[in-house]
């Protein structure tokens, strides 16, 4: 995405694609709702009259807290639900994945926005409960896992729920949404230096620029999320995987760098014009209004980009 066009659609007023007739009745997820665009986002599904919104978050406290807020905001109660789900271990995502098939009747869409924003390398230890006996206690880069495999594991894990509802629900096309980012495009050259092994090389300190990993870690998740997309096409599975870029938005997704970088994110969101979180969660909400032409796309500004 070229720099002019970025500013242009940055600055863009932008719909709000979710209404009552859509959303009606119908379950949704969203990961990392707690905060920021996934908290805007569950709000304007309960607004919408969604009859379950699951806020899948990593501390039960801060998701309470969410859920008085979409509450007190919606004027509606009992909808919003607090789900345990920790990105960084695998154990958590098959315990989530498991009660949302045992607990959910339907499920119309997840939206897979949660993901860490980090400038310094830390790993964190897969284990026992179902993880392949050789991977067991092998470490992992964090962003990695929580932005590229625990999100691509917790959306094959919830396909097949999404597809059974496609079946009981005939009015339903559920949607896999895959919040992801134009930084991505920014950093391609960092992907050729580990292309031969990726997830190899993205697990090797020494190769690592950490303060492009973030936008790697999405530049990972485009190829994921197209060849989910032509494994599992709409005709198979009734189900429609799109990709979000919300744009440059004013939330707290760098909270967790070094005091510096999130200065030079601030300065940088004060230039450019950032979004507020409400304006961006209107993007991820796109993915799940959008026909079934979005499928295996990269969506920006409420549009189709390719």
């Amino acid at each position: 995405m070229l720099m002019w066009e970025f500013l242009k659609e940055q600055w863009n007023t932008l719909p709000l694609p979710v209404s009552p007739e859509l959303c009606a009745g119908k379950t949704y997820i969203v990961t990392g709702s707690n905060i920021g665009l996934g908290l805007e986002t569950a709000k304007h599904l309960v607004r919408a009259q969604a009859a379950r919104v699951i806020l899948a978050v990593r501390s039960a406290p801060a998701g309470e807290r969410a859920r008085e807020e979409i509450e007190a905001a919606t004027g509606r109660r009992g909808v919003a639900e607090v789900w345990s789900l920790n990105l960084a271990s695998y154990d958590s995502v098959r315990r989530f994945a498991r009660r949302a098939d045992d607990e959910l009747d339907r499920l119309d869409a997840l939206f897979a926005n949660a993901a860490v924003y980090l400038d310094q390398w830390t790993t964190v230890t897969s284990t026992g409960d179902g993880a392949d006996q050789g991977e067991v206690g092998k470490e992992e880069e964090t962003s990695v896992v929580v932005n590229d495999i625990s999100t691509t594991l917790l959306g094959l894990l919830l396909l097949p729920k999404l597809a059974d509802t496609a079946r009981r629900f005939l009015q339903s096309k559920p949607r896999l949404v895959i919040v992801t980012s134009a930084l991505a495009f920014s950093v391609r050259d960092d992907l050729d230096s580990i292309r031969d092994d990726v997830f190899d090389g993205l697990n090797d300190q020494k190769k690592a620029n950490m303060r492009n990993r973030y936008a790697l870690s999405k530049l990972v998740q485009i190829p994921i999320v197209r060849r989910l997309a032509r494994l599992y096409p709409p005709e198979k599975t009734g189900v429609v995987i799109n990709m979000i870029n919300p744009g440059l938005c004013r939330t707290g997704l760098a909270r967790y760098s070094t005091w510096y970088y999130q200065l030079y994110i601030d300065v940088l969101r004060v230039l450019i014009g950032a979004r507020t979180a409400e304006a961006g969660s209107r993007t991820i909400l796109y993915g799940v209004a959008a026909g079934e032409e979005t499928h295996g796309k990269f969506l920006s500004g409420c549009e189709i980009k390719e």
